[in-house]
């Protein structure tokens, strides 16, 4: 049987060898085959078949291409920085104003680069809080100094989303001034008002208890309740019977005891 299948096999490869080689001297036409009717077949051959920088006017249209959405434009705090102000460390010195043009824009903010302009603005927020000209450490002076990084940190993150390291660096410092000016209030209530109006910082009151609602939760808080409610309504079953036995013991006692004899 195994056999028969071979000598089968070798007569058929035989068979098409002598046809492609009659076919190929021009004695035999070979059959002609019809083209695929299937649309990604048609796709495919209209793909292979391009050439240079030829426009395919078949060729099927992808859909899977989102639409690019445009982000809002978020609001810079160094806006309202002009490009003719002196940078923060010449603006202390009284030869900065007299000098040539040219050396006067090397000075002003035109060439300073993001860091020197945030140092300006932060030295601008400094000034509407601090205590006095010299005041460098207090709370109000700190608080300043993070808002400003605050809103450094949430422009770039709009800009860059995906910036894991600077977001957590971020929050860190939301926490710290959280902290600052929770301290602030409790111990000078007035710098901690005109702390936030300066700065435009808007306090919320951190919730007394804070936990994530799900439903496991919440049904077990709704069986912690029940479970409350009928401990106490034995308890107060309890209670109850403890002073109808007291009641009972005191009537028993008045009944035993002897009546005095009058004199």
């Amino acid at each position: 049987m195994v056999l028969k299948n071979v000598l089968r096999s070798t007569a058929l490869c035989l068979q098409t060898w002598s046809v492609f080689s009659s076919a190929r001297q021009g004695s035999i036409a070979l059959p002609v085959f019809r083209q695929s009717t299937c649309s990604s077949f048609s796709n495919w051959t209209l793909t292979r078949n391009f050439k240079g920088d030829e426009i395919l006017r078949n060729q099927p249209v992808r859909q899977y291409a989102r639409p690019s959405r445009k982000k809002q434009e978020f609001p810079s705090q160094l806006q309202d920085l002009h490009p003719s102000m002196l940078k923060h460390e010449y603006t202390s010195v009284p030869l900065a104003q007299s000098v040539d043009d040219v050396v006067k824009k090397l000075l002003t903010l035109e060439f300073a680069n993001h860091s020197e302009k945030l140092r300006l603005k932060e030295e601008q927020l400094i000034a509407k809080v601090q205590r006095d000209e010299s005041d460098r450490s207090s709370t109000e002076v700190k608080v300043a100094i993070m808002t400003a990084r605050i809103r450094n940190f949430q422009e770039h993150l709009h800009k860059h989303p995906k910036d894991k390291a600077n977001k957590r660096w971020m929050l860190m410092t939301i926490d710290t001034r959280k902290k600052n000016l929770k301290f602030l209030r409790r111990t000078r209530y007035d710098s901690f008002v005109k702390v936030c109006q300066e700065l435009g910082i808007t306090y919320t009151f951190p919730p007394e208890y804070y936990r994530r609602v799900t439903r496991r939760w919440l049904a077990k808080k709704a069986f912690c309740n029940k479970v409350f409610k009928e401990v106490q309504k034995q308890k107060a079953e309890q209670r109850e019977k403890q002073k109808a036995e007291e009641a009972k013991e005191k009537e028993t006692t008045s009944s035993t005891e002897p009546q005095g004899t009058a004199v």
